[in-house]
């Protein structure tokens, strides 16, 4: 695979600011994305000086789907964009602050014809802040720039 270097979240991602809540794609493999984002005051998903519960689970999805245009783009193809099929066992035990940073980690637990069944951990320090099970489905649809 390519290095992560390589690619920009534009090219990997169908989000666009100001709904980006992810900032950087850190490691991706075949079975595990990581992610990182500082937690801004002028973010859509921040209330009260928290980043929401909404905005964790965009975050999750978001590095859902920056691994799969990242594995789209080492396989030389163009990038696939996916929809949440489902979201299980969603909790939430903090919300972090303006100007902390959060690290989300998505693991796939399986994958089958194109559904991919994932966890999804959000940590923030040293400390699960939010984890979801999700399921989400490859379209045929292409990221268009």
């Amino acid at each position: 695979m390519r290095a992560i270097e390589d690619f920009t979240l534009k090219e990997l991602i169908p989000q666009r600011p100001p709904f980006v809540m992810i900032d950087r794609l850190v490691s991706c493999d075949m079975l595990t994305t990581v992610t990182e984002f500082e937690v801004r005051k002028d973010n859509v998903f921040v209330a009260e000086g928290r980043f929401s519960a909404s905005g964790l689970m965009e975050n999750m999805a978001q590095t859902c789907a920056a691994r799969i245009g990242y594995i789209n783009l080492c396989r030389g193809e163009k990038v696939k964009i996916g929809v949440i099929g489902a979201v299980s066992n969603f909790e939430v035990l903090c919300t972090p602050k303006v100007g902390e940073h959060i690290v989300t980690t998505v693991k796939v637990i399986e994958e089958l014809f194109q559904i991919t069944l994932a966890n999804a951990v959000i940590r923030c320090g040293d400390e699960t802040i939010a984890q979801a099970n999700m399921k989400i489905a490859s379209t045929n649809m292409e990221l268009q720039e």
